[in-house]
């Protein structure tokens, strides 16, 4: 018999974590490409990589708080608007043109319909933004009467069958246009308090694309806040032959004055069971079966932030094509983070180190306002010059084998745009330890094997990373970690660099299956 040593080393190649971000799962049954934390970094359907960084767009330092951003698109007068301080302020090209001054409140609600803004908020008296007669743009008060209005109650607006609708504060009060394609002048008023049974007001009124198996049909869906849902179709409430109920549904409690999102036809509500589909709610209501959020893989994050933050203002959904994204902000205690999900994968994440009151798309481009200024979104790789910091907690992996591991070595494969400082390391069977981004990098780099005894350093998980511009490249670092199951810990703080993460190698001896 040969007295030869068994080669017990073993090497395994483990994918990023482009599932994303996991908190439904329990952590044995997680998938190995999913991710237990997964914050500022995006996964992509190839790779993860960094998110992008942000830079001051206007009002540096004026110290007003944003709440409300108001693009308006148009061929030969595009223009961006913020409101703060009880004004709103023309902030085209980084400007800071006060347009209306001496408001009483900053959180608005607006709609572009013929080449027009529409603006309400339930304190002020609504807003137009428009051509006057000698094509000058223009602010004015909204021309608004009818039978009992108090335009100042008029707290939403929306358009649905080339209608305008408005919300009365606190009632179940709408009020529309008289006409198809008014945008001002006499309003009729519905009230609809007779078909609900849970109290609450409106807050919301959506437009809904439906195949309902006879061609696409826009039907007009209002939301309240004790989650009943009512659906109209036709397009004249005040004609009984043109406007019929198709339903009424129950869904959980809407959070936030921004709770809906329109995506391709169907409508996003932000509510107390997550991020919700309306096409969800109507499934479920016609044969019974559970419907699924949207948001059902980060079900235990968003049920937390929505538990103890759903009386913040802040929430809003957005969807940023350019990035292939669509973005909830969500306010927590005196901070605000970023729910992201891939559109074509579905895969979560979470940005964090965003103070966001309120986000807009002007132009394709990505901002947000917070209470020193407007920002530009996904512009360079920092955070207005501060660093970026990543962190993944990558899903536990056996790495092919049930038996006990040394994990002896890793190889993470990255591609960046200049050299970076990683923090990686293992934690093994379920163990959550958080080691600082900082721990051991240090002005000498990292421990490239055979350079040192493996394991000798005083801290080793870390290593200063060093990559070749515009090509994926990994070498070898050391790392000291026992065990069956081994979760990845990926940490970058950086600035001014793209990094994008493909995979990672890992070395390892195995042992028979006992301790």
């Amino acid at each position: 018999m040969s007295d030869r040593k068994i080669n017990r080393s073993q090497n395994y190649i483990l994918p990023a974590p482009v599932g994303g971000l996991n908190q439904r799962d329990a952590l044995d049954d997680m998938s190995a490409t999913d991710a237990i934390t997964m914050d500022n970094y995006y996964p992509s359907e190839t790779n993860v990589c960094l998110r992008g960084g942000y830079k001051i767009y206007a009002l540096e330092g004026s110290n007003l708080k944003t709440e409300t951003l108001i693009p308006f698109c148009s061929p030969e007068n595009s223009r961006i608007f913020a409101a703060a301080g009880g004004k709103i302020i023309d902030i085209t090209s980084g400007g800071d043109t006060v347009v209306v001054e001496g408001l009483e409140d900053n959180q608005w609600s607006y709609i572009q319909f013929r080449n027009r803004l529409l603006l309400a908020n339930g304190a002020d008296n609504p807003l137009t933004y428009m051509q006057d007669e000698n094509d000058a743009w223009i602010w004015k008060p909204t021309e608004l009467t009818g039978n009992g209005l108090n335009a100042k109650m008029l707290c939403g607006v929306y358009v649905s069958k080339q209608r305008v609708f408005y919300i009365e504060k606190n009632s179940f009060k709408y009020w529309y246009s008289s006409g198809v394609g008014e945008v001002q002048g006499d309003l009729n008023c519905v009230d609809l308090s007779s078909m609900f049974v849970r109290g609450g007001s409106l807050v919301a009124i959506a437009c809904w694309t439906l195949d309902g198996g006879q061609g696409i049909d826009d039907l007009t869906v209002f939301i309240t806040s004790e989650g009943e849902v009512l659906v109209y179709s036709g397009e004249d409430p005040g004609n009984a032959d043109k406007w019929e109920l198709k339903g009424k549904y129950f869904m959980s409690r809407p959070v936030g004055k921004n709770c809906t999102m329109q995506y391709q036809g169907d409508v996003i509500i932000i509510c107390e069971e997550g991020y919700v589909p309306l096409s969800s709610v109507l499934r479920l209501a016609d044969n019974g079966v559970a419907h699924t959020a949207y948001s059902d893989k980060i079900r235990g994050l968003v049920l937390n932030r929505i538990k103890n933050g759903k009386k913040m203002s802040g929430w809003q959904g957005i969807v940023y094509p350019r990035g292939g994204y669509a973005l909830f902000n969500v306010p927590v205690n005196n901070q605000f983070e970023q729910h992201v999900v891939n559109m074509s994968s579905g895969a979560w994440c979470r940005f964090t180190n965003i103070y966001s009151f309120c986000w807009c798309l002007f132009e394709g481009r990505l901002y947000f306002g917070s209470d020193g200024g407007i920002y530009l979104f996904d512009e360079g790789h920092s955070d207005n010059g501060m660093p970026i910091c990543g962190n993944i907690h990558q899903a536990y992996s056996n790495l092919g084998s049930m038996n006990l591991k040394k994990i002896q070595m890793l190889n993470p494969r990255v591609k960046s745009s200049s050299s970076f400082a990683l923090n990686i390391y293992t934690n093994m069977d379920f163990d959550d330890a958080e080691h600082s981004y900082s721990e051991n990098i240090g002005e000498t780099g990292g421990t490239k094997w055979n350079t040192h005894k493996w394991s000798c350093m005083a801290l080793p998980i870390g290593t200063k990373w060093s990559t070749f511009k515009g090509s994926a490249r990994g070498f070898w670092i050391g790392n000291s970690a026992t065990g069956f199951k081994a979760s990845l810990v990926f940490k970058t703080k950086t600035k001014g660099n793209l990094i994008e993460w493909y995979n990672t190698g890992f070395r390892f001896e195995q042992g028979g299956g006992l301790v």
